[in-house]
């Protein structure tokens, strides 16, 4: 008799913990239950380097910025999933973040990362309501290179977790590369006051789980960054130029805008702006080594000065920038204050 008690108790216990289990499964993350309104790929070769980029290699800058509904039937307040090549040589995420109102800059979230399921993770600041919109940026740094000499080719793929309604993938081609080369081939093509060529795919309706190739090749000696070789320029005065690639683009096609105003304002409109260019090529580039002193304790506290005040100017200027492409502030007032910060 007191075996089948001993029995039932552990059915019963059994049978809870895997209802609980089944429970938490049904509210977590599922791809297909947040649609894409709108996903926006740049893809930018040699653009920049992030602190500690093993010497003499290119690098690959990607960037989603993502419109996501919340389709699930219900308000969620789990975890958000995003699968990134994790694996890949010298994977490094640069950056997370949400916007939570159009017109305030984005706000940073911590986030994990599951090397062997190969996906970010993190947690939206609030709940993200029944059928409303959730904005998101994501950026990492990737070696996918082959190289040969000056011959440099790489490939980027990309599967949508979810249907989407608007994809748009933008490739850069590198400042003072030679015979630029990419496959599928596109007739969609813009070019910053720099010469640095834009190549743009537009897609409506991409399915879930069809993943789509780009390939690209082409020749350029060294491995400077876009953003050093800007940071050198003169930017064009005459009024064809000071617009942004979004503009650009719309005008001379005629198709919809490539960024919107609540999307991709971190890196991808910034890169025609001459002022913003010289402060990422300023900000992000590689950090030269401090010089050393006879008292190790003094170069210690000054060097933690020194890292705290960069901080908080890097910070100061981020805003600016934001302030920036937002049009809180036009690109005078934004070169005023960023030369006080210097």
């Amino acid at each position: 008799m007191m075996k089948k008690w001993v029995i039932l108790v552990f059915v019963i216990l059994f049978g809870t913990n895997f209802g609980i289990w089944e429970a938490n499964a049904e509210g977590g993350f599922k791809a297909e239950k947040f649609e894409y309104k709108e996903m926006q790929i740049q893809i930018m070769p040699e653009f920049d380097y992030p602190e500690n980029w093993p010497k003499d290699e290119p690098s690959l800058l990607v960037g989603y910025y993502g419109t996501v509904i919340n389709k699930s039937g219900t308000d969620f307040n789990g975890t958000i999933e995003l699968p990134l090549p994790m694996k890949d040589k010298d994977f490094s995420v640069y950056l997370v973040a949400e916007f939570p109102d159009a017109n305030k800059p984005e706000v940073q979230r911590p986030y994990k990362l599951d090397r062997n399921k190969g996906v970010l993770t993190w947690d939206p600041g609030t709940a993200i309501k029944k059928d409303e919109e959730y904005r998101f940026v994501v950026e990492y740094y990737v070696n996918p290179f082959s190289m040969k000499g000056a011959d440099k080719s790489f490939s980027f793929q990309y599967t949508p977790q979810a249907e989407t309604e608007k994809l748009d993938v933008i490739i850069y081609n590198p400042l003072n590369a030679k015979d630029f080369n990419i496959e599928p081939k596109t007739q969609n093509i813009s070019k910053s006051e720099y010469g640095q060529e834009l190549y743009h795919y537009q897609y409506t309706n991409a399915e879930k789980g069809k993943p789509l190739k780009y390939t690209a090749s082409y020749k350029k000696e060294g491995n400077e960054s876009s953003l050093s070789i800007i940071s050198k320029m003169n930017p064009p005065s005459d009024e064809n130029h000071g617009e942004t690639a979004t503009k650009q683009v719309a005008k001379n096609n005629g198709e919809r805008p490539l960024i919107n105003t609540s999307g991709a304002i971190i890196i991808g409109v910034s890169i025609i702006i001459a002022g913003i260019f010289i402060f990422l090529g300023l900000t992000f580039g590689r950090k030269s080594a401090p010089r050393k002193s006879v008292q190790k304790k003094s170069v210690k506290n000054h060097g933690s000065r020194e890292k705290k005040a960069a901080g908080n100017a890097a910070s100061e200027k981020k805003k600016l920038r934001i302030q920036l492409l937002n049009g809180k502030i036009d690109q005078k007032t934004y070169e005023e204050k960023i030369k006080k910060l210097m």
